[in-house]
C-alpha cells in the first residue's frame, strides 16, 4: 500500500501504514535494535535510544561519514520519532490481539526532486522490515524501489 501523503500547516505528512501480524514486542525489537535496523536501514543505527537520545546516519559510501539525528519523542514500546534533514519521521506501534499496526509518519516542509527518493525508499525499507519479521532478510531490491519511485513521483507531482 502505497503512503498518503497530505498538505498540512507548514509542509505535508507522508503516512505508511502495515498491518503486522506480529506482537508489538517484536515489532519494536525489529525497529530499534541494531541487529535488525541494520537488516532494513543499513545507514541508521541507534546510539542512545531515548528521547533526547541520538541514532547516527552512516552514509555507507565508503568514506566512513556519518552524523547525528536527534530523537524527538519516543516511549517505549510505542513510538520512535526522530529528526529528517529539515523534517522528521515518527514510527508508532498500535496493538490489535496478537497483532500490530505499524504507522510511519514522516513530515516533509516542502517538496522537492528528492522527495520522491525519499519515499520510495521508506516504502522499499517497510517491505524489507516486514520480510525481516517473517523471517526473510532481502538485499535492497533497487528494481522494486524504481517502480515505487515513479508511483511517487506521480503522488508528489500532485500537489505541483
Amino acid at each position: 500500500m502505497l503512503a498518503v501523503v497530505e498538505m498540512v500547516k507548514g509542509g505535508y505528512i507522508a503516512t505508511y501504514n502495515r498491518p503486522l501480524h506480529h506482537s508489538v514486542e517484536n515489532v519494536w525489537v525489529t525497529l530499534t535494535e541494531n541487529g535488525n535496523l541494520e537488516k532494513w536501514m543499513s545507514n541508521l543505527q541507534v546510539v542512545d535510544l531515548r528521547e533526547g537520545g541520538t541514532i547516527k546516519f552512516n552514509m555507507n559510501d565508503g568514506t566512513g561519514k556519518s552524523f547525528d539525528i536527534a530523537i524527538m519523542d519516543f516511549k517505549e514500546m510505542a513510538y520512535l520519532q526522530f529528526e529528517w534533514g529539515e523534517g522528521w519521521v515518527r514510527f508508532e506501534l498500535f496493538p490489535k490481539d496478537d497483532d500490530c499496526l505499524l504507522v510511519l509518519k514522516e513530515f516533509i516542509p516542502s517538496l522537492s526532486d528528492h522527495t520522491s527518493v525519499d519515499l520510495a525508499g521508506w516504502h522499499v525499507c517497510l517491505d524489507m522490515f516486514s520480510a525481516l519479521l517473517e523471517g526473510q532478510q532481502m538485499d535492497f531490491p533497487k528494481g522494486e524501489w524504481e517502480n515505487y519511485h515513479g508511483k511517487y513521483v506521480r503522488i508528489v507531482n500532485q500537489f505541483s
